[in-house]
């Protein structure tokens, strides 16, 4: 009886356990799911850069899967996104809204576009801050906010931490005013000493590699390379005037036709074959890195290099195919053969793998003609990279040209166009004019017109067609380096920026220092070259000074210096007359291609009319913002501003305040040109 009562106790006790785990499980729950439930509501437009806090858990609406919310970049995003956009794209929720989880993180070289979801991201150079976004679920041991902080463009939202953020401010200014160029330099020096890393072609080295042997060649079906015999032989040439009788535009004809071969060529391409297998393994990739790209490559089939090179070309052409390791979830490669007229020879889905491309390589036949590499840029850009040939959206566009000498049409315009539509750019050239030929170049620098950057990047030149071999490795590193591809026009590097500075009496010397910072925080933001971004600057108080033109400064380290040495006038305050003057003086050397962008800077009213010179500038295709400071009028801050105001015209009421305006400013710069229809 006593053990039946005992054994009674301890299983009414168990069974209590059991039930008061449960329950507490119960309670854990739900306050689990109170926490997750009630997070705080965002707009679709809401974007990251608002918020104020560093993490935070949202809920984002249905419908935010739409083209108005801008997304910049991939896995890792800029922080002018859309939130619950960028979540879509990174597949967190779809279109009908959810909880996230978004971190804030430093700012981030490189944003790479693509499209995922539904949603199309946008490439950027570079941004201040970026953002994370996750599944919204809390992490452990981090209390996440019932009500987000936004910031706000009115100065009183900067004041939580005022004392914090004013020796912040200090700090900034101290060490962008004591040396605004520093940093530039040492990022121009960082990217000299990166690319001298690269395998370059010296005079020196080709004429170690061509030294004349008495042999010549024949060729071997199976390599498609010659291979030495002991048969002497001549080559025949053809001098450019000669040439010019008999085919009217054409710049160079070598061994047309011709079965004799130059006496150096047997020993360079026994050279070029031991260099080959020395450098990687037929079959095996160079890179075990992932490389997704979509690439076309412009195939020069011009008369002017002769059946003998055209050959080389191909081998060339085949060897980088091997190297990319060609296939659906890496790279893809086309091939388009220019020469009086540009056709592709086969698309970006006609052959998945590098054996398939290579053998239909060799059997590509030359087409004769003329170099029209602008004409073939033009062909590409308008049909290669569609879907219907294979392109992926989220791969870059790359394409390579390469060309015998120099073009025989112009290639800036055509390459401009490709580029703002997204195409990377390289030039292989090979044999560059001697003096006696540089006449006949319709484009002189036509590499450094077609590329978007000029630092060797995106440029190789090749001393002889016998070298070619020797860039396979180069030109794939290049190309597959996707951090570097964002050479397709963007908001940051594709205007002509002019600040028309108020230099008046009531401004000050203290004040008109700061109001130099807040121009030279703008500009540092921007790439900045002769074929980039490019900055001017007017002055103006009753009378107009130019500081400096469009074409004065093409670094950004000049700009800055050029900026901090601008003298305080001081002065009445005739704005119109200064707009103007600028239109006048500065935006009317503006180049066709680039955006005209305006921003004026002002504390006070106007002594005279800013409504007719600002509308004349607007119908000219000036883009203006006004930012206006202390007693600037807001009636005409809004008449200097293009349509809509609100996003062209800023108001503070301190000096010290400018700064908050940088990042909105440059935000809505790039907002409107995004939204704009692209070549």
């Amino acid at each position: 009886m006593k053990a039946t009562v005992i054994a009674t106790f301890f299983g009414v006790s168990l069974i209590c356990t059991y039930a008061a785990k449960e329950a507490t499980k119960k309670m854990k729950k739900a306050k689990l799911y109170f926490a997750l439930t009630d997070v705080p509501q965002i707009d679709c437009d809401v974007k990251a850069g608002k918020i104020i806090n560093p993490e935070f858990i949202a809920k984002c609406p249905p419908g935010c899967q739409d083209v108005k919310y801008r997304v910049y970049g991939t896995d890792i995003y800029a922080s002018f996104s859309s939130v619950c956009s960028a979540a879509i794209h990174s597949g967190i929720i779809d279109n009908t809204g959810g909880k996230i989880l978004v971190q804030k993180v430093a700012g981030h070289s490189g944003y790479r576009g693509s499209f995922s979801n539904g949603v199309r991201s946008l490439s950027l150079p570079r941004w201040r801050e970026s953002f994370l976004v996750s599944e919204g679920k809390p992490r452990k041991g981090v209390t996440y906010p019932s009500t987000l902080e936004y910031s706000s463009s009115k100065s009183t939202a900067v004041k939580s931490e005022p004392k914090k953020l004013e020796q912040d401010l200090k700090a900034t200014k101290s060490a962008d005013t004591a040396n605004p160029s520093e940093k530039a330099s040492e990022q121009g020096d960082a990217v000299h000493k990166e690319y001298q890393t690269s395998p370059v072609l010296t005079p020196a080295t080709q004429t170690a590699t061509t030294t004349p042997t008495p042999t010549t060649t024949t060729t071997d079906p199976s390599t498609t390379m010659p291979k030495p015999t002991t048969t002497p032989a001549t080559i025949r040439t053809t001098t450019v005037a000669a040439a010019a009788k008999t085919r009217p535009g054409l710049h160079r004809v070598r061994d047309i036709g011709s079965s004799s071969v130059h006496p150096a060529y047997s020993s360079v391409v026994a050279a070029a074959s031991t260099m080959e297998t020395d450098s990687w393994k037929p079959g095996l990739s160079l890179f075990d890195t992932d490389c997704k790209v979509d690439l076309s490559f412009l195939m020069d089939g011009s008369w002017s290099i002769g059946k003998r090179r055209f050959q080389l070309q191909k081998h060339f052409l085949g060897n980088v195919a091997q190297a990319l390791d060609i296939g659906s979830t890496g790279p893809l490669m086309g091939i388009v053969q220019y020469g009086d007229d540009p056709s592709t020879e086969f698309n970006l889905k006609t052959y998945a793998n590098s054996k398939d491309l290579r053998n239909a390589i060799e059997k590509i036949p030359q087409k004769g003609g003329l170099s029209n590499v602008g004409k073939a840029l033009s062909f590409v850009n308008k049909n290669f990279f569609s879907d219907a040939n294979g392109n992926r959206g989220g791969a870059p566009n790359v394409v390579v040209v390469i060309v015998d000498g120099w073009p025989t049409d112009p290639v800036e315009e055509a390459s401009r166009l490709a580029r703002e539509s997204g195409i990377n750019i390289f030039f292989v050239t090979i044999e560059a004019a001697a003096e006696s030929e540089k006449q006949n170049i319709i484009e002189p620098n036509f590499v450094d017109k077609a590329v978007c950057r000029t630092n060797g990047f995106y440029s190789i030149n090749v001393p002889s067609w016998f070298s070619l071999h020797k860039v396979v490795q180069p030109l794939v590193k290049r190309v597959c380096d996707t951090d570097r591809l964002v050479c397709s026009k963007t908001c940051l590097n594709s205007a002509d920026i002019g600040f028309v500075i108020d230099g008046s009496s009531s401004v000050g010397t203290s004040n008109f220092r700061t109001v130099l910072q807040f121009v030279a925080n703008i500009s540092k933001e921007f790439e900045i070259s002769d074929t980039d971004t490019r900055i001017g600057a007017v002055q103006y108080t009753y009378e107009q000074r130019l500081e400096f033109s469009f074409d004065k400064y093409s670094t950004k380290q000049d700009v800055l210096s050029a900026i901090k040495r601008i003298s305080y006038w001081s002065g009445g305050t005739s704005t119109g007359a200064a707009i103007r003057y600028a239109s006048e003086q500065l935006f009317s050397k503006s180049k066709p291609n680039k955006r005209k962008i305006m921003i004026l800077i002002t504390d006070g009213r106007s002594y005279d009319d800013v409504r007719v010179p600002a509308m004349a500038a607007h119908r000219n295709g000036v883009i203006a913002y006004s930012v206006g400071v202390a007693w600037a009028a807001q009636d005409e801050l809004e008449a200097i501003a293009t349509d809509p105001d609100k996003e062209h015209s800023f108001f503070v009421d301190e000096f010290d305040n400018l700064y908050c305006f940088v990042n909105q400013l440059i935000q809505n710069i790039c907002t409107e040109f995004n939204s704009q229809p692209r070549n």
